[in-house]
This record gives C-alpha cells, structure tokens and sequence, in this order.
C-alpha cells in the first residue's frame, strides 16, 4: 500500500495472486506518483461475495477508482462496476490459451450501462497512470503530477 495512514485514492483488485507480477507495474507507478491505493485479491466467480463486500463499499471509503485485473473469462472488471459508481479501469491479462484476447474481448464487451474503460494487455502501468489521471481531473496536486510525468517523458 502506498501510505497507510492515507485513505485509499484508488482500489485495486486482481482475480487472482498469479496476476501479481504483472499488476507489480501498476502498484509501483500508484507509488511513485504518491497514490494511496487499497489491494485485494478476490475473484468473480469464486469469491463473488468479498468483490460484491468490496465493491459496492467502496465510494464509502474514499476511493475515486478502481483497477480490475483479470485474465480468461475476466468478469471481474464488469461484476465491480455493477456494484460501484466509481469508473472501472480493466486490465486485461495475457493468457496462455489465447494469449489475452480473451480477457480483452470479455473487459471490453460490457453491456450498455456498465462500463468497463480497458487499456492494454498486461497494461498494468497505463491503468495507473490513466486512474491518477481521473483523480488529476478534481484534485490539482495529481494534475501536477501527471503533468510533470509527461514532461518527463518528454525530455527522454
């Protein structure tokens, strides 16, 4: 977690502990622009109470967004923006059966009403990125950040 005696800007759920290397790029992007994230591992279909639980308190407890992580049938992304105001970044995670096409195509095929905003596969660093973005959009000090990032990158 970024700073622990900060409420949580941002949620970040995996479906599961094997997609922690990957979402690795997103918790240390939250950290270097000084995010203070929440993390939970919980799946949509095997732990449909605790992402329910999760979810749907989530506004309550201070966060802006959420970053939803899964690979294969990657409901996970769509079944916590059904239980949430808060938007939805899904990333999508690169599988062996099909390489990841799968969990894009299932992030990226809501339903009218439930959006799920996608980025790449395996594009943990962009979520980030694109969710203290949205949080930049009403708090000027994340604005800066982002901004400062971009010139960074800019100069390289």
């Amino acid at each position: 977690m970024a700073e622990q005696s900060t409420t949580p800007l941002v949620g970040v759920i995996m479906g599961s502990a094997s997609d922690m290397p990957v979402m690795e790029a997103c918790t240390a992007q939250l950290d270097e622009f000084g995010v203070p994230y929440e993390l939970v591992i919980a799946s949509a279909h095997r732990n449909p109470a605790k992402v329910h639980e999760w979810a749907s308190t989530a506004a309550s407890r201070g966060m802006r967004v959420i970053i939803a992580a899964a690979g294969k049938a990657a409901h996970l992304g769509g079944v916590v923006a059904a239980f949430t105001p808060l938007p939805v970044v899904g990333v999508p995670i690169k599988t062996s059966d099909l390489g990841g096409m799968d969990s894009l195509l299932s992030m990226v095929q809501m339903p009218s009403g439930v959006p799920v905003a996608c980025v790449a596969i395996n594009g943990a660093k962009n979520a980030a990125i694109f969710a203290t973005q949205i949080i930049g959009a009403g708090d000027p000090a994340y604005l800066q950040k982002i901004s400062d990032f971009k010139a960074a990158m800019a100069e390289a």
